[in-house]
């Protein structure tokens, strides 16, 4: 095996070499001494001894050298690996090689934990079988409105693009699309009413202490929240709907630190609100691609409006109508007293 040496004492040791080696060749016939010939390279010695030779000083310890171009490297096979001949070639001396796995291995336990702390987030082995199942079943009907409605959208614009849609025409999907609409909007109002109630059961069942109207108070602001949101515009009434159940997943979080609910709780209302909002937002896009493409169905209180409205016409034209025949009365009570006078 050759010992690796560095570029930079190989170049000097060659510069120094240069002075021998043309005197050497300007006067061939003189005999080359020993002293001189410590600065040439020779054929006998070995490459190792004549490097090291060119990177000493000015006094160089012959008999030192002599025994080291004598002696044989040590051979270990078990020290050999795919990589313990090639690094000091390939790479920089001094690297602490333990630190740089380190380094990895940190990198990779960094990774390894996030994977965890999902895993963990989404792991629903604590969750009542019972409690799952119902639970998963409940957000079937909020799934199924947001992909009737994403479906509906792509294909009213699918007949705007190519004249036709896929399964139906634009009218029936615009018409299916408002359909859907308040099921969506009144189904939501049913989850948050029901999770706030949820509440009053652990209350009554005394589940972590009785804690009264502090409890109670989220039985009562979760409906008062979700129902005026059937009277709003569909995108509104969504994203009020989104807020709200933000806002009891962050309330049903607060309740487990403070063991008024299971600790199971909190994992398995996430889940279930990932789902909700997620249908939500794809609702939102839906609808988003076809803003301009349909006719905006009145909802409540557009209803409300249009009652208003209409009552208002109905009293008008009613006192139009009592003032045409209190007219008619006055004018025919005129008539007749002139015909008396007459006569």
């Amino acid at each position: 095996m050759i010992r690796p040496v560095a570029a930079g004492p190989l170049s000097r040791a060659l510069q120094l070499a240069r002075p021998s080696i043309r005197a050497s060749i300007k006067r061939p016939t003189r005999p080359v001494t020993p002293r001189r010939s410590r600065l040439a390279l020779t054929s006998f010695k070995p490459f190792t001894t004549s490097l090291q030779r060119y990177q000493t000083a000015d006094h160089i310890d012959i008999k030192h050298e002599k025994q080291v171009g004598k002696e044989h490297l040590e051979k270990h096979p078990e020290e050999v690996s795919t990589d313990s001949s090639m690094h000091p070639v390939l790479t920089e001396h001094g690297v602490d090689e333990d630190a740089e796995k380190e380094k990895d291995i940190d990198m990779l336990a960094s990774l390894k934990h996030d994977l965890r702390v999902v895993r963990d987030t989404f792991n629903l082995s604590a969750v009542p079988k019972e409690a799952l199942t119902i639970g998963l079943a409940g957000v079937l009907p909020y799934m199924a409105t947001s992909l009737s409605t994403v479906y509906l959208a792509y294909d009213i614009n699918h007949a705007e693009a190519h004249g036709s849609g896929l399964l139906m025409d634009p009218k029936t999907a615009e018409v299916l699309l408002h359909i859907i609409e308040p099921l969506q909007i009144g189904y939501g109002a049913v989850i948050i009413s029901f999770l706030g109630a949820i509440h009053w059961g652990l209350e009554w069942a005394k589940y972590g202490g009785s804690h009264g109207y502090r409890r109670y108070a989220y039985g009562v602001v979760a409906p008062a929240v979700a129902w005026p949101t059937t009277l709003l515009p569909i995108e509104t009434a969504l994203i009020s709907q989104f807020l709200a159940f933000t806002f009891l997943y962050y309330a049903d979080a607060k309740s487990v630190v403070r063991g008024w609910t299971p600790p199971w709780y909190t994992t398995y209302r996430f889940v279930l609100t990932f789902v909700v909002g997620a249908s939500i937002v794809a609702t939102l896009i839906g609808r988003g691609e076809i803003a301009d493409k349909i006719n905006r169905l009145p909802g409540p209180a557009d209803r409300v409006k249009a009652l208003r409205d209409s009552q208002a016409q109905s009293l008008a034209e009613e006192e139009k109508a009592m003032r045409e025949r209190r007219i008619a009365e006055e004018e025919e009570e005129d008539e007749d007293e002139e015909e008396e006078d007459e006569e």
